[in-house]
Order: C-alpha cells, then structure tokens, then sequence
C-alpha cells in the first residue's frame, strides 16, 4: 500500500502570521516535521498541502512534494478532513495517508516507524498521538451558576500520588494515520483504531506552546537533529565581511576604510574560545588592516578565492570530522562551506543561496549580533551533546 505522509500548511494564520515556515530554533517550524518523515525511510511519497508560495518554497527545500490547495479549503473554517479527501481526491495512488502536523516540531522518526509497522503490518485502520498527563479534572462551573465544582477524576480526600497514578491519554495532534476508505467515509479515526503513546518530552504543540522562546528551549533539549549523533563543536569558522560586520565599508577623504562591528560579537568569540572552541576568520577581499584593528587574536585568512578548500585544510590539520566544524557565512562564496559544516548559519540579512544552505538561520543581522548568537546556538547543542552522553 501506498503510505503518503502529508502536512497541512495553510498560509493564513491568526495567531503568528506564516507561523508553519517562521524560524524555531533557525529552522522553519515545516522544516523539523519534514525531516522526521523523510529520514523515517517509511513513506513512499512525502507531501505539503499549502495555499502560500512561500510555504511552497520551504516545502521543497526540504524535499517534499507539494499539493496547492483549493481556496475552498483553505478558509479559517476549512477542517483538515476536507483539507485530506481534497488531497486524496488528485491522488489516487495514495492508499494510506499519515497527517503529520507542522506543529509538533520534537517529533521523531522513531515514532513514525512505528506507526506504519501498526497500520501496516498490524492491519489497523487509523492510528493517532497520544500523550499521558497526569492531571486532576474538576467541573466548570459557569458564572452565576449557584452550585459547586465536582472532581471528575480524583478523591479528594484520598488524592494520588504523581508515582502511584498511571495518568490519563490525551490526543496531543502530533499525526493521525488512516486508510483511504476510512477518509472518504468522513472519518480520521475508526474502524480498527489504535492510539500510538508519545514521551511528554516530544509533545510539543506549537498551537499550545505561543512562548516562542520556550518553544525554542524545548526543541534544542529534545528536537530530532539527524541521522548523526551530534558532536561536540570544535572550530567556527566565520566570514568577515556580512557576518562579522555589516558589510558595509566607509571610505574617508584620505582614501582609508572604515568598518563597524557590534561589541556584543566579540564577546561571543571570547566566549567560544574559553569554551576550547576556535574561531578562525576567512574573507574573499583583505582587510588585514581591519583585523589588525579589531585585535581579535584569531586566525585569519584574507584574499580568499576558495573558500571551501581553505575550509578543507583547516578541518584536516586540526584533524577535526565535519561534524566538529561551524561555519558562518552570508554570500554565495560561503554556500559551499555552508553545506560542508557540520553546523551552519548565515546573519537575518544574508543572501538567498546562502540561506538555503544554511541549517540556522539568525534572527540578527550581520555585524548586529549574528556572531553572539550563533555562539549560543552552538552551546545549547552542546548541552544536548552532553545532556546524551550522560544517558
């Protein structure tokens, strides 16, 4: 059977405009969800159903297939049902469709793996995402209502112990698997059904956590990163001009170049180095005498016209894999290394090329931040280097 992985993305959103490709953790929110499914190795086709060109481009990126919905359902009002039988309906060959929501950011291969072995080999119908909460329910009592909430699932006079209570299962919205004769009879779960049970460490919901921040924090502690484990980072590679600084440069009357950098960058290379992290500077033009200005004590090299053979030979004399190398660039010249690195990024302002090839993308511009930032990108990675060394 067919098995069609599918996320629904429409373009509007109350709430965070194109919240489905706004950045989380410099990864557009689509952007962790599709990489679970692809390296799931489970799906014989990976699908977007989107409204938005936009949405359209990121989805592609990322390598799936993309469906334009109708306007029909594609209003405020539109449920996934009807978003699904559409996508069915242009779809034939689809057997089997798992809606996999661009929301729920921590979901992991892992989980989709198993899920197609249950509707596949199994024989169920559907099966959707759970997760186990334990948390005690009382009656809503509206206002001006002349009676007293009742406890829906507790004693209160013999209240359980977190450890002693096994919790109850919500639907957390991570995916909902369902045959093909299932959908087209109005159902999502049904027939022989299932419920496949999420760690809470993995249910994130996007429309439940708005804390963008907190959201953040969340994925880098427990989000899907790639087949290969993560490793420790021990060389930033990082380009001068566009990331460093601003790109911009100020000539005076007397025909001398004046550049502006932002101190908070500098703090961020302090901050690598006592980490034991180098940081090493590379530029296409030379600006010796900017480096020599700025007094960063760092290696750099100047007059570059490639930059990832360069990159090459840093990497092999420090006897570092590729997974131990970050880069930060902004042009086109950086695109290679960019795909290289095992950890990359590019400044808020960097060009088209170099975003697409960039695994992070800062929210600060070049020369305004991008450096610290990206600084602390990398330690919160490694505290989940860590944080897996120690389980």
């Amino acid at each position: 059977p067919h098995l069609a992985a599918l996320v629904l993305a429409r373009g509007g959103s109350k709430g965070i405009p194109l919240k489905n490709i706004k950045l989380l953790a410099g990864v557009p929110l689509i952007g962790w969800v599709l990489r679970a499914a692809i390296d799931a190795g489970v799906f014989h086709s990976i699908w977007v159903s989107t409204d938005h060109d936009e949405i359209e481009k990121v989805a592609k990126q990322f390598g799936a297939q993309v469906h334009r919905r109708s306007p029909e359902v594609s209003q405020d009002s539109s449920t996934s049902l009807e978003a699904i039988t559409e996508f069915l309906n242009h779809h034939r060959e689809v057997d089997i469709v798992g809606n996999i929501q661009a929301t729920s950011p921590c979901l992991h291969p892992s989980d989709l793996i198993k899920v197609a072995d249950m509707i596949q080999k199994e024989g169920f119908d559907s099966v959707f995402s759970v997760v186990r909460r334990h948390q005690f329910r009382w009656s809503e009592v509206k206002k001006g209502e002349n009676k007293m909430t009742e406890p829906q699932n507790l004693n209160p006079a013999k209240r359980y112990r977190r450890q002693d209570w096994p919790g109850e299962l919500y639907e957390n919205g991570s995916f909902y698997f369902a045959k093909r004769h299932l959908i087209e009879k109005g159902y999502l779960q049904g027939g022989k059904m299932a419920y496949y049970e999420m760690r809470a460490e993995h249910s994130v919901d996007i429309d439940i956590d708005i804390d963008w921040p907190i959201a953040e924090q969340r994925v880098l502690s427990f989000g899907y990163f790639g087949k290969e484990p993560l490793k420790e980072v021990k060389l930033l590679v990082c380009s001068i001009d566009g990331c460093l600084t601003n790109g911009r440069i100020y000539v005076t009357e007397d025909h001398k170049e004046m550049v502006s950098y932002d101190y908070r960058d500098i703090v961020g290379i302090d901050l690598l180095k006592k980490r034991g992290i180098q940081v090493r500077l590379i530029s296409d033009r030379d600006c010796s005498k900017t480096l020599s200005a700025m007094q960063l004590r760092c290696v750099a090299k100047v007059s570059v016209t490639n930059k990832l053979q360069v990159l090459k030979d840093w990497q092999e004399d420090m006897g570092l894999s590729w997974k131990e190398v970050a880069y930060l660039g902004n042009e086109e010249s950086d695109v290679e290394c960019l795909k290289q690195a095992g950890m990359s990024a590019v400044p808020a302002d960097a060009c088209t090329a170099a975003q697409k090839a960039a695994g992070y993308i800062c929210k600060s511009r070049g020369g305004c931040g991008a450096v610290r930032e990206f600084a602390e990108h990398i330690f919160l990675l490694l505290e989940k280097v860590n944080s897996a060394r120690k389980q």
